[in-house]
């Protein structure tokens, strides 16, 4: 089960929920597939992403991310039409200098807008 669903996580363009890959994927049960996720999660083959609409979504992390942490931190981005959500790996979070005395443990940053697909569609229309 978990080479099925690592397969389906490399196949996707954007993120994905756990309902997404429940949906896709035939004969599978949500304790399963959440364990899987988990596991690649913990071993640094899969991020999660908070993008805000409520539900944690997951990516394929970057080659750099190992069992000791994730190390991919690039910017997400979020589409409010078709509400897919993009790794943006060529983007880099920029550096944050904390306070002394903090400890940053995760970092994300999400940019909400309208991807290059769906400003395509909307542009097509309008020319109609």
């Amino acid at each position: 089960m978990r080479l099925v669903v690592l397969d389906f996580l490399l196949k996707q363009s954007s993120a994905v929920s756990l309902t997404d890959v429940e949906v896709s994927l035939d004969r599978t049960d949500r304790v399963t597939l959440y364990r899987s996720i988990k596991t690649f999660e913990d071993h640094g083959l899969v991020h999660r992403i908070e993008d805000g609409s409520g539900t944690a979504k997951f990516a394929i992390c970057q080659p750099s991310c190992t069992v000791d942490g994730h190390h991919d931190l690039h910017i997400h981005f979020y589409c409010t039409n078709c509400q897919e959500t993009y790794c943006l790996p060529q983007t880099q979070i920029p550096e944050v200098k904390l306070p002394e005395g903090y400890q940053g443990q995760q970092m994300s940053l999400v940019v909400k807008g309208i991807c290059s697909e769906c400003k395509n569609q909307c542009n097509t229309i309008a020319a109609h």
